[in-house]
């Protein structure tokens, strides 16, 4: 008998609460670009009776994305393909997080539509600082949306002084994830596929302790102390929402976005927090 397969991409801490939630009894393929990181979470997962393979991958690659995806439908369905690779602000150059982020979130989603199973899902973690830059003009956001993803790291408002941090090049590029899957829903409804995206705020993993313990770590608290809910979630809250959109609940749910931010935009839309300036 065939099996199904979870793809998930990105061995941090909200890509393993995802796939320890989705993959029990399913044959999970778990990537990462950081292969130590990789052989301890997949080391993990077989401990804990899964059935897991792991592969190395650079979602910045056409070619490593493509490769994954092949070897995803070597194992059986593909019936969920999870992406939660990204790079934070104070980790990367904006070209980098531009290619990791932006570029990379592109190309898996144009990979794994050739090879998701009809009736199978797709998922990207975004970031709620998607939603903190002021809008786009429509010309732009119909670009981030429908531009094919080699040419995507060209457009003119992507490139040199029009981005000149890493913060804002995140900020891009979980925006133009929120695009994205609008474009891709059609692309995957053709396949008898969905796919939508979640926006976390501040998850306590180790990349958000990183951007604590930096120069940014008095923003994040400041955004923590003007929510609604005073605090940061774990990984496991993701996971929970991420089971949601996968499902079979979700049949009607595709080219979305959910926010899960504790009501750090709420508190923005306020006036509480300052908003991204472009």
């Amino acid at each position: 008998m065939t099996k199904d397969v979870v793809v998930v991409i990105g061995a941090g801490g909200i890509g393993m609460a995802i796939a320890r939630r989705q993959g029990f009894g399913k044959t999970v393929l778990l990537a990462d670009f950081n292969e130590q990181l990789l052989g301890a979470a997949a080391k993990d997962l077989h401990e804990a009776s899964y059935e897991v393979e792991a592969r190395k991958v650079d979602v910045a690659s056409r070619q490593s994305v493509r490769a994954l995806a092949e070897f995803a439908a070597t194992l059986g369905n593909v019936q969920q393909v999870v992406n939660t690779a990204g790079l934070s602000p104070n980790m990367a150059t904006p070209d980098r997080v531009l290619a990791v982020d932006l570029y990379g979130s592109a190309v898996v989603f144009e990979e794994f539509r050739r090879v998701i199973a009809r009736g199978g899902a797709g998922l990207v973690i975004s970031s709620m600082a998607g939603h903190m830059i002021p809008p786009l003009s429509d010309e732009q956001n119909r670009a981030l949306a429908f531009t094919p993803a080699d040419e995507l790291l060209e457009l003119p408002f992507l490139k040199g002084a029009a981005v000149p941090d890493s913060a804002l090049a995140y900020a891009l590029a979980k925006r133009a994830n929120h695009l994205r899957v609008q474009a891709e829903a059609i692309a995957w409804g053709d396949k008898g596929a969905r796919v939508n995206s979640i926006s976390p705020g501040i998850i306590m993993t180790p990349l958000a302790q990183h951007e604590l313990n930096s120069a940014s770590g008095d923003g994040y608290r400041a955004m923590v102390a003007a929510s609604p809910s005073k605090r940061m979630a774990p990984p496991e809250e993701i996971a929970v929402a991420a089971s949601y959109l996968l499902g079979p609940d979700a049949g009607f749910v595709t080219g979305s976005d959910l926010l899960i931010d504790g009501g750090v935009i709420a508190a923005m839309f306020a006036g509480r927090l300052p908003p991204l300036g472009r």
